[in-house]
This record gives structure tokens, C-alpha cells and sequence, in this order.
């Protein structure tokens, strides 16, 4: 069933998230960033930042972390299984840390399709911001769905 592109444009409920310094620990261990900026709030200090910084693709995870982290696929109609992760990429304009309160605001950008409509794209971009408003990066998210109905 192709996605309706009626869908563009559709802002999605922000997502709140406290930065915690054990998450961004575990974070940098399972990515497997070694920088000790990363892992030890002296070495994060002696270089200058208030508090252990966000990993850079750490902010992509900032929505993955309720209960259901997709329910915005589900809202397009898209059956989880035919998902697959396309692309993501980050603008940064300042580098949060351990401490920070950041909210996630996201809007669905562009949907469209290739292969005759086997494949279906779904482009959220998300503003990343400090609960005061100031910016912290700009992400795109591009999934892609796989129709198996659609024959090419």
C-alpha cells in the first residue's frame, strides 16, 4: 500500500530527553570511541568542556528511547518488517553535554517512491535544540520501504 504523501509536512510531538553521563558512556563503549572525552569528565574537562560532550551520532538515538520509538512509521500505515534504514546525517551547531536538556522536533519532509513503487522513501528531518531554544544540530533521517507486492 503506497504512503500518502499528504503525510509532508507533518510535525511530529517533540521528545524531551535529560543528557545522562552513564547513557553517553555506555553510548561511546558500544560505538567503540575510544577518546577518553568521552568515557572520563576529567579528560572531558582538561579539554575544555563543562561535562562529558555528546558523542556526534549520539543525537540520533534522543527519539529511540521511549516505549515505541517508531509510532510514526506505524501512523504512515508502514508494516515495521519491509523498514530498512537509509541514511541519516547530522548538521551540527554546538556540541551538548552530560546535563543538557534537549528536545527533538521532527517533521516528515518528503515521501517518494522508485522501482515503480517497490521502494518507498520516507525523509524526516528533526531539530535538535536546548530547552532554552538554542540550536544544537539538524538531523535527516531516510527510511525505506521495501513493498514485496510490487513486482518490477
Amino acid at each position: 500500500m503506497p504512503i500518502d504523501p499528504a503525510a509532508i509536512g507533518t510535525t511530529l510531538p517533540p521528545v524531551e530527553m535529560t543528557v545522562d553521563a552513564a547513557r553517553l558512556r555506555f553510548f561511546a563503549k558500544a560505538i567503540g570511541e575510544t577518546n577518553p572525552i568521552y568515557l572520563d569528565s576529567t579528560a572531558a574537562a582538561a579539554a575544555g568542556h563543562p561535562a562529558l560532550p555528546v558523542p556526534p551520532t549520539f543525537l540520533f538515538s534522543i527519539e529511540l528511547g521511549g516505549p515505541d520509538p517508531f509510532p510514526w512509521i506505524s501512523d504512515l500505515g508502514v508494516d515495521l518488517r519491509f523498514v530498512l534504514h537509509g541514511e541519516q546525517a547530522f548538521t551540527y551547531h554546538s556540541t551538548a553535554h552530560a546535563g543538557d536538556t534537549l528536545v527533538a522536533t521532527s517533521t516528515i519532509s518528503d515521501i517518494y517512491s522508485k522501482k515503480g513503487g517497490a521502494l518507498e522513501f520516507v525523509v524526516k528531518d528533526t531539530a535538535v535544540t536546548r530547552v532554552d531554544g538554542s540550536a544544537v544540530a539538524d538531523l535527516r533521517t531516510v527510511i525505506v520501504v521495501r513493498n514485496p507486492g510490487v513486482r518490477q
